[in-house]
């Protein structure tokens, strides 16, 4: 049976190439998981001699890099494997990027690396979860695992992203600043644009029909308006403003019953906009 060995105490560099192992190499998804010392091998024999146990983190091996003061990890090993046999994958990459910089104890040169959102991360749930369960790395594993295949998910949606801000999205001013309007299944570009510095957002779903105005939560920025506007010209459509003032709703997945507005998307962002 094929079998993967890290160190005990996995942390997120072990448990993230175990992860990129089982997901992403053929036949190795069943394979069991075993925990040595580290820089110990399974039985102390050679770590690549056998095909059908791989050590990741540990042993001097392939996939280890303690043996060398380059920049590098065993999730970043693994990925070099995975690119050379299946291609590039833009998700993966930043992840196992993002995975060699806490390796390396970069964090600390993050922005802002004191404050209390690097403990709410995976990066501080998996310290959490070696003092819970120390004895367990087991399940130190498998919590990882499920975190990884989400966090997988959001930088997919992430990238995509991206690249439809860049390649369909309308800017447009209003009197907050600049604006974004988009035809899109994908939510998480809301997300994105506002981080990106956009005031206002608008996405409208193009199968579903559904719109989604949300703004930055600036202290001058109300909705208000807008909302307004919206229920005087589609009085028969479900419109939400929320309390903040800085989110007007038609259409949620926690709401199946309400009903969509029957404008395009250029006429919504006609009540926003600015005409100069």
């Amino acid at each position: 049976m094929k079998t993967i060995i890290v160190h005990i105490g996995p942390d997120l560099d072990a448990i993230t190439s175990i992860w990129l192992v089982k997901t992403f190499f053929p036949g190795w998804i069943e394979a069991s998981i075993g925990f040595v010392p580290a820089g110990k091998t399974l039985k102390d024999l050679p770590p690549d001699d056998n095909g059908e146990i791989l050590h990741l983190d540990t042993g001097f091996g392939r996939y280890d890099h303690h043996q060398t003061d380059a920049d590098i990890c065993a999730s970043t090993l693994v990925y070099e494997e995975i690119k050379k046999n299946s291609g590039k994958d833009p998700a993966l990459e930043r992840i196992v990027s993002l995975v060699n910089d806490v390796d390396h104890f970069k964090e600390v040169y993050y922005p802002n690396p004191t404050a209390d959102y690097w403990e709410f991360s995976l990066i501080g749930q998996i310290d959490g979860w070696r003092f819970l369960y120390s004895e367990d790395p087991q399940k130190i594993v498998a919590l990882g695992m499920d975190c990884l295949d989400a966090i997988y998910k959001m930088f997919q949606n992430k990238i995509w992203a991206e690249k439809e801000i860049k390649e369909i999205g309308k800017e447009f001013d209003t009197k907050w600043g600049k604006a974004l309007g988009i035809e899109t299944v994908n939510d998480e570009v809301v997300h994105l644009a506002q981080k990106m510095g956009y005031m206002v957002v608008i996405r409208k779903d193009p199968n579903k029909g559904y719109m989604r105005l949300k703004s930055r939560p600036e202290p001058d920025i109300d909705l208000s308006e807008a909302y307004e506007k919206f229920k005087k010209d589609e009085p028969d459509a479900t419109w939400f403003l929320h309390a903040s003032k800085h989110m007007v709703l038609n259409g949620s997945a926690k709401n199946p019953d309400m009903k969509p507005t029957k404008k395009s998307l250029d006429e919504l962002i006609s009540v926003l906009k600015i005409h100069r």
